[in-house]
């Protein structure tokens, strides 16, 4: 639901499983929402143009460049963002296949790998390598060369199954 108070809307989302209504500028990313109001940093800044993955968050189920999504786009919607995939005391399967498989370098692009990853499994459970590799095309790394990222995300189909 949207209502406007001089000219910033009031949205209502979830937010990695908890209810919020928030006010929002017509203007406003998803992205500024995220990071500097609920005060999450895992969703990246880095091309500001939909170009590179890193700012990647699961918009009901599907990955969005946080970026260049308006906040009141997420009214009404299921946000998940790589702060919402464990719980207090287990990663989720995407996070230790990751982590066993080398799949994080510098760590700036693994938020928006992983919540890729995580709808790629869910649209598919059992991905080719090269199917891997097409979906995860919005997701740029400059540390890996994707060998192991790719490795890390058949590790969690696995662990998945």
């Amino acid at each position: 639901m949207q209502e406007r108070d001089n000219q910033k809307l009031k949205i209502q989302l979830r937010l990695n499983g908890e209810e919020h209504e928030v006010m929002v500028e017509p203007g406003e990313t998803l992205l500024e929402l995220i990071r500097e109001r609920f005060g999450l940093k895992g969703t990246k800044l880095s091309c500001d143009m939909e170009v590179c993955g890193a700012c990647t968050v699961l918009l009901d189920g599907k990955p969005v460049s946080s970026c260049t999504t308006l906040a009141f786009e997420a009214g009404d919607k299921d946000v998940l963002t790589i702060e919402g995939l464990s719980t207090a005391d287990k990663l989720h399967p995407l996070q230790e296949a990751f982590l066993e498989n080398a799949g994080v370098q510098c760590g700036f692009c693994t938020p928006g790998m992983i919540l890729t990853a995580k709808s790629l499994l869910e649209e598919n459970p059992d991905p080719t390598e090269e199917e891997i590799r097409e979906y995860m095309n919005g997701n740029l790394c400059r540390c890996t060369g994707y060998k192991m990222i790719v490795e890390s995300i058949v590790a969690a189909a696995e662990k998945l199954k």
